[in-house]
């Protein structure tokens, strides 16, 4: 007799688990898409101990009648892909026809659905149907999954905390509030409410759900488009920032996908306006043809692959800096009394809770920001200033598009040997001198860097530098990139080189120091190297070497030159670092501090 057999269903939908069901989130995310497929607009996800006990998600879609019920929970079995050329222009988010048998192999299941005529209750154990009964005919489905992994418990055992578990959920279920903002989802963790969505179709209500009507009032409208792909959605100022690169929400089609790619072109489009261990909260709706998306990477659905990446890439990066371009982007000093907003009892709840996050270790998410205002107003009345930007119809960024600039403002002294202060009629700035002269030197060079001019001074006393072997044949190899930025630099016996003359934008009393800096940005960007990385990471080392440090007294006249300077930089928001060159304290504020305004 053979050694080969033919897995019983019931092994082989265990073994399909470990793929599609790898946690908590995972039942979530299958069943709420299956709801959002059944055209539901209400979704109610229900979680005790973070769904290891219990998932429950109820909607009124379309629901199934008996037969269907059945069959849905069979290998295999969908209604949303038919032949082999639907593969190619998936439009529903589940396909596979995994999910459900999947789920049922390692848990306990009932479901409820109806079409409206009677319904159909089922109970299901590890995958076996041990209860079939007539139920009530409300329209749509309600499926209650219990005890999750526990015919499996090596994968019980490797679950992670019911907070992290916990939180996973919220940031889907977030993440699917913001693809389907006109559907109303509800999140419920052992009877507290988490997440209560209005289904209005207002994306940016939905993100003042999540992230609270501060972060909702500095969020900035974006719409653009190329041949294969529109653009829609919010981003966030410079200085609306988290520790985790989670806040970047793409949506492809109104699924939620991952790609580190993506997420790389939106932080790239921020280069200097933020620093480099910070992310901006930006939710982009990409909208595209499906035959130009490929979702059938992984069973999880979260990986895809797309057509005409490079252009996909180029047009977020350049949609983000277009607007952010657009935009005033100078800090707003707010005074902000918690005890006004929040009463005293809901503080320490919220203290509380956070202190439960950072003792458990968990990710970064909601419970960090901002305490959320509860109001009922509009909150698209914040942005009208952004909107007026926008027409209705979606708009091709150009870069003829007006930028607004710094308002003017005039210097009144220097605090703390470091902040100039100004005033116009709007309030009250200050400015980091070292920041702003950054941020001047670093678009000084940057131009410089791409158009040298043939000016060069010759030293007095060139420089010999010797190194070692390996860094020596870096710099040789790549010696007519300094030749280009008119540096007269030549071998000079074994691993050494000499410099004769230099251009003219080395600061003077800085020769030595520069230029060693310079070769060392040279040699550091050995892996992967461009000339444009390499003017990039020069110009910021450059830039900060020769700004006026802090400490430092300036005169007025010194001060009135700078600003102009700064007014004059494509974005004076920011140094290279990603550090705020100017704040604002509008007048309103300042009279509000004084108790002029109350």
């Amino acid at each position: 007799m053979g050694k080969i057999k033919i897995m019983d269903d019931v092994l082989a939908n265990k073994i399909a688990a470990g793929e599609v069901v790898e946690k908590c989130v995972s039942v979530v995310k299958e069943l709420v898409e299956n709801s959002v497929d059944a055209k539901a607009d209400e979704i109610k996800i229900e979680v005790v101990q973070a769904g290891t006990k219990l998932i429950k998600v109820t909607d009124n879609g379309s629901g199934m009648d008996h037969d269907d019920a059945v069959v849905a929970f069979e290998r295999h079995a969908t209604s949303k892909l038919l032949d082999e050329m639907g593969l190619f222009r998936i439009s529903s988010l589940g396909f596979r026809g995994e999910a459900l048998p999947s789920i049922s192999a390692v848990s306990q299941i009932v479901l409820k659905t109806s079409t409206g005529d009677v319904g159909t209750r089922l109970e299901i154990n590890g995958g076996k149907i041990i209860k079939d009964e007539p139920s009530d005919a409300r329209l749509g489905t309600e499926i209650t999954v219990k005890n999750l992994f526990y015919n499996t418990p090596a994968r019980l055992k490797y679950l992670s905390s019911v907070y992290t578990e916990l939180a996973n959920i919220c940031e889907y279920v977030n993440k699917m509030a913001l693809s389907y903002p006109d559907k109303k989802f509800t999140l419920i963790s052992d009877d507290k409410v988490l997440l209560n969505t209005d289904g209005s179709g207002n994306l940016l209500k939905v993100i003042k759900e999540i992230y609270g009507l501060d972060v909702a009032k500095k969020m900035i409208k974006i719409s653009v488009f190329n041949d294969d792909y529109d653009i829609d959605g919010y981003i966030s100022y410079p200085e609306v920032t988290r520790s985790s690169r989670s806040h970047m929400i793409t949506l492809v089609n109104n699924r939620v996908v991952r790609n580190t790619e993506l997420n790389r072109a939106i932080n790239d489009a921020y280069h200097t306006y933020k620093p480099e261990t910070r992310y901006p909260i930006v939710v982009l709706k990409i909208s595209t043809d499906p035959s130009l998306v490929d979702v059938n990477v992984h069973p999880s659905k979260l990986d895809i692959k797309f057509s005409n990446f490079e252009d996909l890439k180029e047009l977020i990066k350049s949609g983000i800096k277009s607007v952010l371009d657009k935009t005033l982007l100078i800090p707003k000093v707010q005074t902000k009394n918690l005890d006004d907003v929040t009463p005293k009892v809901e503080l320490e709840q919220l203290n509380l809770q956070r202190q439960n996050v950072i003792n458990n270790n968990i990710i970064d998410y909601s419970i960090f920001d901002e305490p959320v205002l509860q109001v009922n107003e509009d909150i698209t009345k914040y942005n009208q200033k952004d909107d007026e930007n926008y027409d209705n119809d979606k708009v091709e960024i150009t870069k003829e598009e007006k930028k607004v600039i710094m308002p003017e403002m005039y210097p009144v002294g220097l605090a703390k040997g470091t902040y100039i202060i100004c005033h116009n009629e709007l309030g009250l700035y200050m400015i980091d001198q070292h920041a702003a002269k950054e941020r001047i030197n670093y678009e000084g060079y940057l131009k410089a860097f791409a158009n040298p001019k043939p000016d060069s001074i010759k030293m007095l006393f060139p420089i010999t530098l010797e190194f070692p072997s390996n860094e020596f044949i870096i710099i040789k190899q790549n010696i007519n990139i300094l030749k280009d930025m008119h540096f007269d630099i030549e071998q000079s016996g074994i691993n050494s080189f000499v410099i004769k003359e230099h251009p003219t934008w080395i600061k003077q009393g800085y020769e030595d120091e520069s230029i060693k800096k310079l070769l060392e940005v040279l040699i550091s960007e050995e892996k992967n190297f461009t000339i444009q990385k390499f003017r990039e990471k020069a110009a910021i080392m450059l830039s900060c070497k020769m700004a006026i440090k802090a400490n430092m007294n300036i005169s007025m006249a010194e001060m009135e030159a700078l600003i102009d300077d700064l007014r004059r930089c494509d974005n004076p928001y920011t140094c290279p670092h990603g550090r705020p060159t100017t704040i604002f304290y509008s007048n309103y504020e300042l009279e509000k501090m004084f108790k002029r305004a109350m």
